[in-house]
């Protein structure tokens, strides 16, 4: 598909990864019905002609597009004895799968359902991941129609980083477990007025008559 692309466009320079990371945005985003893209198709198959060197490659690039999907979804293995190479390229392909079901899962939840972000520690492997997914939010953002899809990417972005290192989340929204709290400046004031309360019971009539206009004079 790269090679296709640097013949039918070769004054744009786009890497293979960037080009495939485009390709199955598109197709995942619904962006084109199936309907466009078989004309698409069709309009890229007369250019393909003019390039090819041999009538038989004709077939093959017009067959291309409709399996890319599937092709794209397959880790590249660079060599079966290089299990780090292996391990490698499958981490950052459960990195891009785990920061699209994040993008996808924030545009269909509302603002005030959002789990609050926690704050992460500045690690060696936080930066790292980070790094990784910074190049895979490039073909989100650009596809990007307004700020309110952007804040949805740059969300879940950060959402599939905390899921990437483990940081626990929130279940309900951001303001889960805050409303409900009782301020510590109204507990110690209750505190004092209990004990107040507590020594004037236990004075003479006259002082305990005294002490409770101080403390509660509605009482009186």
């Amino acid at each position: 598909m790269h090679r296709l692309f640097a013949e039918l466009e070769p004054s744009l320079t786009v890497s293979e990864q960037n080009l495939a990371d485009r390709v199955r945005y598109i197709l995942r985003s619904n962006i084109f019905d199936g309907a466009e893209l078989e004309r698409l198709r069709r309009e890229a198959v007369p250019s393909s002609n003019e390039n090819a060197t041999t009538g038989g490659a004709v077939p093959q690039v017009a067959e291309q597009p409709a399996h890319v999907d599937a092709a794209e979804n397959t880790p590249v293995v660079a060599d079966s004895n290089d299990d780090g190479t292996f391990s490698q390229e499958l981490e950052i392909e459960q990195m891009r799968s785990t920061l699209e079901e994040a993008i996808m899962e924030t545009r269909s939840t509302p603002l005030e359902n959002r789990p609050r972000i926690p704050r992460i520690a500045l690690s060696k492997r936080n930066r790292a991941v980070v790094r990784a997914l910074n190049p895979m939010l490039v073909t989100y953002l650009e596809a990007s129609r307004d700020l309110c899809e952007t804040d949805s990417i740059l969300f879940g972005a950060a959402l599939a980083v905390c899921r990437i290192i483990g940081a626990k989340l929130p279940s309900a929204g951001r303001t889960t477990g805050q409303s409900s709290a009782i301020p510590a400046w109204r507990t110690r004031i209750e505190e004092r007025i209990a004990k107040a309360r507590a020594l004037i019971d236990g004075a003479p009539s006259g002082w305990r008559l005294l002490g409770q206009m101080l403390v509660c004079p509605s009482r009186i």
